[in-house]
């Protein structure tokens, strides 16, 4: 029985192939094939259950969808490859689960909590600044911590020509040689909560994420990862 259509981009994402936003990419690259016939316009729809869906030439066929919450250890990226064959934090999921893609990123020297999924729409809504999805982390900073300094960081800056906002912000501990500050950033753009520090001429030396939405790193060990319960699934798609 045939069921509603969906966009060709959202079967990708769903069957695990790439996030939404690769996806649409992967289709204007020509690499996509509905009924045999290549698709290169992102919008065009396909029945799941009668369309025959090909990428790189190979059948693509919806998976169960799967949520991953992992610790990130510092020194591995969050990344399908990499050129420089670095480590990569997928590595640390068992092998059939290496499919899974991350749910926006830590850079190499940062830790903390990072999801996996196969679900494109999870992945938007997660990542996208409309759905304000916030996240929380923990900054280790050199030098004693200003209040002047958290006054302009949540106030906003301007560092390389972008606009930066933490939107909350908290000095935890403050001492002569360093700071623990608290920081909660809503859209999260590249390397957001080191830049902020750097444009008050201040250097991160160590940075964690705690939290996604509601979900906590808690006690989950460096390395280890756990499944995420149906409850914190629909929790984070939950509009807030």
């Amino acid at each position: 029985m045939k069921t509603a259509p969906i966009r060709l981009q959202k079967f990708l994402a769903d069957a695990g192939v790439a996030s939404r936003r690769s996806a649409e990419k992967i289709i204007a690259e020509g690499r996509v094939e509905v009924n045999g016939r290549k698709v290169t316009i992102t919008g065009s729809k396909v029945d799941p259950t009668v369309d025959r869906v090909k990428f790189d030439g190979r059948p693509v066929t919806t998976r169960k969808r799967l949520y991953l919450a992992l610790h990130k250890p510092r020194g591995y990226l969050c990344s399908r490859s990499d050129p420089e064959d670095r480590r990569i934090a997928s590595e640390l999921l068992p092998a059939e689960w290496s499919h899974l893609y991350p749910v926006g990123r830590l850079d190499l020297e940062s830790e903390g909590l990072i999801l996996f999924t196969n679900d494109g729409e999870f992945c938007l809504r997660l990542t996208h600044p409309r759905y304000n999805v916030t996240k929380v982390y923990l900054a280790t900073v050199r030098g004693t911590m200003d209040d002047n300094v958290i006054r302009r960081i949540t106030a906003g800056v301007q560092h390389d020509g972008e606009l930066l906002k933490a939107l909350k912000a908290r000095t935890l501990a403050s001492g002569n040689s360093t700071s623990l500050v608290e920081v909660v950033l809503g859209e999260g753009k590249n390397r957001e909560v080191r830049r902020l520090f750097e444009s008050q001429g201040l250097e991160v030396i160590r940075l964690v994420r705690t939290q996604i939405g509601k979900i906590r790193l808690a006690q989950l060990p460096s390395g280890k990862w756990r499944t995420l319960t149906d409850t914190e699934v629909k929790t984070l798609l939950s509009p807030s």
